[in-house]
């Protein structure tokens, strides 16, 4: 807890799919932990840490996968990443598409069925996207040459410098399945939960477990940072923080 009278600033950049959870368990820690205030930042975790590697401030940085954590590391400045959660990809789906798990790859290959994914790269959740049409190919699932089949026709919708904000603060990919941006977005499960909320009659098709992809989330605390930041990281790690990234729909690691 913080002295009587003081405050103290947690600066946390996370990846867009933490958005939920986060400024949940941000808000319990704060009424924990009178004078504890929180800066939060969400967004594709690999640009995110291109900020950070460029300088931006961040107390704690937390991202869809290990990979840009233990790049901070690597630069120095960082103390090692700790797995917190786990998620998966589904597929969400516009209303009337006639799919199911066992005819999903059949409909991904459809050229009449526009796919939709994030950015590889800058997001997380678009690089297992990418690795998921490897794993088609890879596991017979689909015909040769598939996976660069996949690849070509994925339009990169969201992730990107570029990419659409919703409006209103809304989940983006439920918007743009609605909309007919993409008949089929890859994205989270934990992202198709809100989108389901926000959009009726989208429909969550769930990937067949041989071929899809475990996303494990990592986080750092920036050296000399606010013992309060890593209390929290603490909590999502191990504590009350756990409890409410299962709410969300997280798994645990």
């Amino acid at each position: 807890m913080a002295d009587a009278g003081t405050q103290v600033t947690v600066t946390v950049l996370a990846a867009g799919s933490l958005r939920l959870p986060f400024t949940r368990a941000a808000q319990d820690f704060a009424q924990r932990h009178p004078g504890t205030r929180f800066t939060l930042v969400f967004g594709a975790a690999g640009l995110l840490r291109e900020r950070v590697a460029a300088g931006e401030h961040a107390d704690v940085f937390a991202s869809a996968n290990l990979a840009h954590p233990d790049a901070l590391g690597r630069r120095g400045g960082f103390g090692p990443t700790v797995a917190f959660a786990r998620n998966a990809l589904c597929a969400l789906v516009r209303p009337g598409l006639a799919v199911t798990r066992e005819t999903l790859v059949r409909t991904l290959l459809d050229p009449s069925v526009t796919l939709g994914t994030s950015t590889p790269g800058a997001d997380p959740s678009g690089d297992y996207a990418f690795e998921l049409f490897v794993r088609v190919e890879r596991s017979g699932a689909g015909p040769a040459g598939c996976a660069a089949a996949l690849a070509g026709k994925a339009r990169q919708l969201t992730g990107g410098p570029g990419a659409p904000k919703p409006p209103g603060g809304h989940n983006v990919y439920g918007m743009l399945v609605a909309s007919g941006a993409a008949d089929v977005f890859l994205t989270y499960r934990t992202n198709a939960r809100i989108a389901l909320a926000e959009q009726a009659g989208l429909q969550v098709v769930d990937i067949d477990p041989h071929i899809n992809v475990s996303a494990r989330y990592g986080l750092v605390v920036r050296d000399g940072a606010p013992a309060a930041a890593q209390r929290f990281a603490d909590d999502l790690c191990t504590g009350p923080g756990q409890a409410v990234l299962r709410d969300a729909g997280f798994l645990p690691v």
